[in-house]
């Protein structure tokens, strides 16, 4: 995986959030979205937004892009890319280590994502073996749900979890994203849910309850 983007706010950060990225993007898409959250309250913040790898999509006509994993089909009942899904979670666990050895204990790291980088999120949050200070999940869906009880990690049973959607959302439907959001409500997870009149995007309200959210998760 290439090289990761890094935006510091101050010298030695003591936080780190985790961007991905959605399917066909990579790591610059969310810059804008890190330049305006304004963290100062927690002190220096690094945000970490990786590419993910170059793979063919099969949705896209086997046209090959930047994506977590493979989509065979846009509904619920197509075939999940579990070899791509577990492939990138390893990927993601690989950057949470990194940022352990320079110094940002886990409890200070929160992972935050779009789309299939959502899906990502929620994937690696609940199965990590340490505790996080978040999940953030924006337009996204919970992936392998089947697997998530018997897979998720004691260490991340209570951690807050902020999912986001938007109700017009022609990609990853509304219907699927509440589905989502049950799915782990009913595994006992601490959720905070938000809506928002947009379409497979995210507006400015939306990162303003982020930044609100993060504020809260990563206060000294």
């Amino acid at each position: 995986m290439d090289a990761p983007i890094e935006i510091e706010t101050g010298p030695e950060p003591s936080a780190c959030v985790l961007v991905l990225h959605g399917l066909g993007a990579d790591g610059t898409d969310f810059v804008p979205v890190c330049q305006a959250l304004d963290l100062s309250a927690v002190g220096p913040v690094r945000f970490v937004l990786p590419h993910a790898p170059l793979r063919p999509v099969t949705v896209n006509g086997g046209h090959v892009m930047r994506a977590w994993y493979d989509i065979v089909g846009m509904g619920p009942a197509w075939r999940e890319d579990e070899a791509g899904l577990r492939d990138s979670q390893a990927r993601i666990e690989a950057l949470i280590a990194r940022e352990r050895d320079r110094g940002i204990a886990s409890e200070r790291i929160v992972i935050v994502g779009f789309s299939q980088g959502c899906a990502m999120a929620l994937m690696t949050g609940v199965r990590h073996g340490e505790r996080l200070a978040g999940i953030a999940g924006l337009s996204g869906y919970l992936p392998l749900a089947d697997a998530t009880a018997a897979e998720r990690a004691d260490a991340n049973r209570d951690t807050p979890i902020f999912l986001a959607h938007g109700v017009d959302d022609p990609v990853v439907s509304l219907a699927r994203g509440r589905a989502s959001r049950d799915r782990l409500q009913a595994l006992g997870c601490v959720l905070d849910w938000h809506e928002y009149p947009i379409e497979h995007t995210v507006s400015l309200d939306e990162v303003r309850d982020l930044e609100h959210w993060l504020l809260a998760r990563l206060a000294l």
